[in-house]
C-alpha cells in the first residue's frame, strides 16, 4: 500500500481553503486538490507491504510528543517556479518544531527500510497539479485580486498515518491511524 504521514488543518483553514479552491477552479483546467485531500505532509513513505504496517504504526506511536506549535498558511506559489510550474501550492509558516516533527518521522522509519529524505523538508499544502502548458493566463490575475493570502493558523494536536490510492479520477486518501500530541 501507498503511505504517507501528514498533520490536518483546522475546520477554519480548511474551509478557507476550500472557499479558495472554489474561486480559483474556473480560472484554469488543472489537477485541483479536492477538499477531502487537503492535507500538510509530513513523511511521503511510498509503497510499503501491508503485513509491515503494524511495525511502522508501532515505530510512528512510540515518538515524543512534540511542544504544541502553530502553523499558518499564508502564500500562494509554484514549485519548481512560476515560468515552469508544475505544482500550485499555498506556503507554510511555523517554527522548527513542525522540520524536526518531520525529520523525526524520517528518521524513525528508516530502519523499517523506508528512505530518508535526502531534500530539505519544504512545508506547503498542494492546492493543484499543472500538466505541461495548461494555461494560466486567468489564474493569475484571479490570484492578484483575492483580498487575502492568510488563510489562517492552527495548532496540531496529532499527526496521522494515510493510505493513498490511484484512481482514474486522481489519488484518494484514507486515514490509517492518528497519533495524538499527548498519550
Amino acid at each position: 500500500m501507498r503511505l504517507f504521514a501528514a498533520l490536518d488543518p483546522s475546520a477554519e483553514v480548511h474551509d478557507a481553503l476550500v472557499r479558495l479552491l472554489d474561486q480559483l477552479g474556473p480560472t484554469a483546467r488543472l489537477r485541483w486538490t479536492r477538499p477531502e485531500g487537503i492535507h500538510l505532509t509530513l513523511k511521503f513513505i511510498g509503497e510499503y507491504p501491508d503485513e509491515r504496517l503494524t511495525a511502522l504504526e508501532q515505530t510512528l506511536a512510540a515518538l515524543p510528543p512534540p511542544p504544541p506549535f502553530e502553523v499558518r498558511v499564508s502564500g500562494l506559489g509554484f514549485f519548481p517556479n512560476p515560468r515552469n510550474p508544475r505544482i500550485f501550492w499555498a506556503g507554510i509558516q511555523a517554527p522548527d518544531e513542525l522540520v524536526r516533527l518531520a525529520a523525526a518521522i524520517d528518521q524513525a522509519l528508516e530502519p523499517l527500510g523506508i528512505a530518508p529524505e535526502h531534500r530539505a523538508y519544504s512545508p506547503h499544502l498542494t492546492l493543484a497539479r499543472i500538466e505541461d502548458r495548461t494555461p494560466l493566463d486567468r489564474l493569475h490575475p484571479a490570484i492578484q485580486t483575492l483580498p487575502t493570502l492568510d488563510f489562517g493558523a492552527f495548532t496540531p494536536d496529532r499527526f496521522y498515518l494515510y493510505r493513498s490510492q490511484r484512481t482514474p479520477s486522481g489519488s484518494v486518501y484514507t486515514r490509517i491511524r492518528e497519533f495524538p500530541r499527548t498519550p
